[in-house]
């Protein structure tokens, strides 16, 4: 066999291209697959339907059709009695206000579909989902989680500044990308627990407090220090959003929001952007989660601010067993927790 000269670190560079692009090409072909396949289930939809309306067929003339085209097409799945039904369904629900497939309804997967339409009963409602899936890559898990936490509330009023400190792009793609409030539901605390013990929780749960948070998002770490002219400052929790390519601070407080909180993340963003960001790096954004806060004061607190931030509330889950009781630590134990 002939020997084949080559730079080692030239082919490694150029079949990482190439990998590249077949991996590219892959998904084109798995959303075109998707697409042509949504795109039948609405034109088989659309069939069912009529036919059943206009010759008064009943409802057991679907099995006729799911045995009729399993016979026709046995390679091919989804002609099951039950997937019949649910493509009627998904059909007569959308078409109460689409004649054609909505564009952000052809990108998602057919099991996403049937989540959504077994568990909303609002059009608007489903394609914000839809919209939210795609846009996010969210798994079928993933998406039923943020349904039953009620996501599309908690993207509705926030209290930032990132309108005025940000350009418009950027300030639209960041404020998609947190949220008000944050549900905390994975943690096995009590409404009065101590920030530390929040703080020390959501880093054990590392994995389910960076799915709270959303995609993009990487765990840098906690109670982060930062020298500033001499003297150590510790930053809660650090994260950096690799998508926007930035830094986010996350100050955390166990009780309401107060607008002295604001300053104190003002002088951490500051701080992160002279030691921490790069030239090619986008400005840090700053996020105060705390228990309760009043929108008004929130507002006036961030108006003049020239750092982006935002603040948002956090809930803990109220269905913890009375029995269960969180232990909390000593006076003591703080003091000697926040020497170490």
């Amino acid at each position: 066999m002939t020997k084949i000269a080559y730079n080692q670190e030239e082919y490694k560079s150029w079949i990482q291209t190439l990998k590249s692009r077949v991996q590219f090409a892959k998904q084109k072909v798995a959303l075109s697959v998707n697409q042509q396949l949504i795109e039948l289930y609405w034109e088989l939809g659309k069939e069912i339907t009529t036919k059943m309306e206009n010759a008064k067929w009943g409802s057991g003339v679907i099995d006729k059709i799911s045995s009729d085209l399993r016979i026709a097409f046995p390679d091919m799945k989804g002609f099951s009695r039950r997937n019949i039904y649910a493509i009627k369904q998904w059909y007569t629900f959308y078409s109460q206000k689409y004649a054609f497939v909505p564009q952000s309804v052809a990108q998602i997967p057919w099991g996403h579909h049937r989540m959504i339409v077994s568990k909303i009963k609002d059009i608007d409602e489903a394609i914000f989902y839809v919209e939210e899936t795609a846009k996010n890559g969210w798994t079928r898990d993933t998406l039923e989680i943020q349904i039953e936490n009620n996501y599309i509330v908690r993207k509705g009023s926030k209290s930032n500044n990132f309108k005025n400190t940000l350009p418009e792009a950027h300030s639209k793609i960041v404020s998609q990308a947190l949220k008000d409030p944050y549900n905390f539901d994975f943690l096995s605390l009590q409404e009065e627990a101590l920030e530390r013990e929040i703080e020390n929780q959501l880093t054990q749960n590392i994995t389910d407090f960076l799915l709270e948070l959303g995609k993009g998002f990487a765990f840098v770490g906690r109670q982060y220090k930062l020298e500033v002219s001499e003297t150590d400052y510790f930053i809660d929790l650090l994260f950096y959003h690799i998508p926007l390519k930035c830094y986010v601070v996350i100050e955390l407080k166990a009780g309401r929001f107060k607008p002295e909180f604001a300053g104190k993340l003002n002088f951490y963003l500051s701080a992160v952007d002279d030691l921490l960001k790069t030239e090619n790096e986008n400005p840090t954004i700053g996020l105060l989660l705390c228990k309760k806060k009043d929108k008004i004061e929130a507002e006036y607190a961030l108006r003049d601010i020239h750092k982006p931030m935002g603040i948002s509330e956090f809930k803990i889950t109220e269905a913890i067993p009375k029995e269960i009781k969180t232990k909390l630590p000593s006076i003591e134990e703080i003091e000697r927790e926040f020497s170490e």
